[in-house]
């Protein structure tokens, strides 16, 4: 099952979501979304988890809790949206 992080404080690194999730079973990736100009942080990410049991045990035990001090948002990745392309100049 592939989840949604968000909120996240923006020195929180893979490995931190690694072993936050890892506590609930196997962890196959861990992505924090960056910047492609600056290479900064988005402020979320996403955990590939192949258990949807520990997935779902993850999801209930880490949404609202904190996280490198912001309460962050835990919950099923939806499909990303088609979104328009937009004109290029």
């Amino acid at each position: 099952m592939n989840i949604y992080i968000g909120n996240l404080d923006y020195g929180v690194t893979e490995d931190d979501l690694r072993s936050a999730f890892g506590e609930f079973g196997e962890v196959s990736s861990a992505n924090i979304i960056s910047d492609k100009f600056t290479g900064r942080s988005k402020g979320f990410g996403f955990v590939e988890m192949p258990n949807d049991d520990e997935a779902n045990q993850a999801i209930d035990a880490l949404n609202d809790t904190d996280l490198n001090g912001r309460s962050i948002k835990v919950n099923q990745a939806r499909p990303r949206e088609e979104r328009p392309s937009r004109p290029r100049y």
